[in-house]
């Protein structure tokens, strides 16, 4: 049974990831950054259905305090699955823009990255195989008005896992970013242009968490062992 972490697992796509890999057979460590009830649910509801999870509550902008407690889970035993689903964003455009809300942005979504993995790469390294994947968005590929700083965040991820790639490829790594676009969640069915942004999807309708777990499941596997350094739309074909 390999080790696998879930940053934002809280979130709709975090459970869905999670559950994804309880599937595997792995066992899951869902991240909270603020909503740890949540985080503890979905926990909570896989080891109710046979599978192993546990929930760990952290600030990812703190990179000491991450790197400390990760480094104590992985002397445990080693991660050998990192995905990065923790994100934020704060919409405005970028004129109006203040410093913390760029600084926030890319805090959690960029710098969250690093704090979380730099404390597993060297374990993972050791055990000569690990999958790394970074979960991205639409909006880092096409960018998207008001969001400068979150498309900064999630754009720096895929040079970030080539580069990953090229250091750690040898040692049975991979490193990839998925990008979901429209995904029905209760926040983006909130959105009052929800039925205008289906709309503008050739598949004409939102994705789901599920088909993002899927794809992230998939670049988790054996069977991707050779697939690294790549980003994967999971758009309905928007991109």
């Amino acid at each position: 049974m390999k080790r696998a972490l879930v940053t934002g697992g809280s979130s709709p796509i975090g459970s869905a990831i999670a559950w994804e890999l309880s599937r595997q057979g792995h066992h899951v460590i869902v991240h909270a950054g603020r909503n740890e009830a949540a985080a503890r649910m979905t926990a909570e509801a896989i080891q109710r259905a046979g599978g192993s999870a546990e929930a760990i509550a952290l600030d990812l902008t703190r990179i000491e305090e991450t790197q400390e407690r990760l480094g104590k889970v992985v002397d445990t035993a080693p991660i050998q699955i990192f995905v990065h689903n923790a994100g934020m964003h704060r919409d405005m455009p970028f004129a109006a823009m203040e410093p913390d809300d760029w600084r926030a942005v890319i805090d959690v979504n960029l710098n969250g990255f690093y704090a979380a993995l730099k404390p597993l790469i060297l374990p993972m390294m050791r055990m000569r195989w690990g999958r790394i994947v970074a979960i991205s968005s639409l909006t880092a590929i096409t960018g998207n008005r008001g969001q400068t700083n979150y498309a900064a965040a999630k754009g720096g991820l895929l040079p970030l896992a080539k580069s990953l790639t090229r250091e750690c490829g040898s040692r049975g790594i991979t490193a990839n970013v998925v990008a979901p676009g429209l995904i029905a969640t209760p926040e983006t069915e909130r959105l009052a242009n929800f039925d205008q942004l289906k709309g503008l999807c050739p598949a004409g309708r939102a994705g789901r968490p599920e088909e993002v777990a899927a794809i992230v499941g998939f670049l988790a596997s054996e069977a991707s062992g050779y697939i690294s350094g790549q980003l994967i739309a999971v758009d309905g074909g928007t991109s």
